[in-house]
């Protein structure tokens, strides 16, 4: 095994967070009545990410893009609703709906055996709570590391630390961090001192050079063979 240790990100990783999205967002608008809900989408779809980055370069914590997001959709467009409810109603159904990429659960039953995982999420603590019983993923890893919990986000070195002592301090020279996001999981990953995967799921950039990774890959059916020692 070239690796015994591995991190998984949770959201665009092992997540499809897309459809857990639409889901709940559908979800939300038909609790709150919202007129045209479809048009509205992509505006959310922009406050949220723009949000999810601050919470990255540590200007929000997750527990405020909770409700945050909400006030400002309700605000820019001037809707007649109530965003803490929406809150309430958009939490409840990102826990809900959603389910894991092809192949997630067949990964983690291959590396599992031969190596200790943690997960390593930036989050609210209740959706992936949530998530990790609905699918039945607990007993996959040693530890789950959740931002809002531990109060730090990826790509600090913090949440890596609380990663590692769940895990019983292995050797970094054993760790590989997979996820998909340069800023987040190979940042945080590379300047923790261990080797990333670069899960790549969309064209642009398309050498992990650009973003520092050890590995890229564009299936998760590639990820043992490295785990492995084969690439």
């Amino acid at each position: 095994m070239r690796y015994s240790t591995l991190l998984f990100d949770f959201d665009h990783t092992l997540l499809d967070s897309d459809e857990s999205e639409r889901l709940a967002y559908a979800h939300t608008m038909a609790i709150t009545g919202l007129t045209n809900p479809d048009s509205h989408f992509d505006r959310y779809v922009t406050i949220n990410r723009e949000m999810w980055i601050a919470v990255e370069a540590g200007d929000l914590q997750p527990t405020e893009v909770r409700h945050r997001r909400f006030e400002r959709f309700v605000e820019e467009l001037g809707l007649d609703a109530d965003p803490h409810a929406m809150a309430e109603a958009f939490v409840a159904g990102l826990g809900r709906f959603g389910g894991l990429y092809p192949g997630a659960r067949q990964l983690r039953s291959m590396v599992a055996a031969d190596a200790r995982l943690a997960m390593v999420t930036n989050g609210l603590s209740e959706v992936q709570r949530a998530r990790i019983d609905r699918l039945d993923l607990g007993r996959y890893f040693h530890t789950v590391v959740i931002s809002s919990e531990v109060g730090v986000t990826k790509p600090r070195s913090e949440i890596f630390d609380h990663a590692f002592a769940g895990l019983g301090e292995p050797d970094r020279a054993t760790a590989l961090m997979i996820g998909d996001s340069p800023t987040s999981d190979i940042a945080g990953g590379r300047n923790y001192g261990i080797d990333t995967c670069w899960y790549r799921r969309s064209a642009v950039p398309s050498d992990a050079e650009v973003v520092g990774a050890t590995y890229e890959v564009t299936s998760l059916d590639e990820i043992p063979a490295i785990v492995r020692g084969g690439t």
